[in-house]
């Protein structure tokens, strides 16, 4: 696979992890929305192929940290959550 299809196939496989990890939560799927169009967008341009896979890597990495370590709650009581 080249740099150009990782590159889209991480760009997807961020939105869809982003949908199913804040689901339910408007204000987090938009902030996350944002901000990943931002970073593929700030390095558009690179063209080192060591500093793409690099990237790709780090994007892979928080993808990963997205599925497996974030845990979404719902405030019911003064003291309570309940895990989504």
């Amino acid at each position: 696979m080249g740099q150009a299809a990782k590159v889209l196939q991480l760009f997807k496989t961020l939105h869809r992890t982003r949908q199913q990890v804040f689901k339910n939560d408007a204000r987090a799927l938009e902030a996350a929305r944002i901000k990943i169009n931002e970073e593929f967008k700030s390095n558009k341009s690179e063209t080192s192929p060591k500093k793409i896979e690099e990237l790709i890597k780090i994007g892979s990495d928080v993808e990963l940290l997205l599925r497996t370590s974030v845990i979404q709650g719902i405030h019911t009581d003064h003291n309570t959550l309940n895990v989504m």
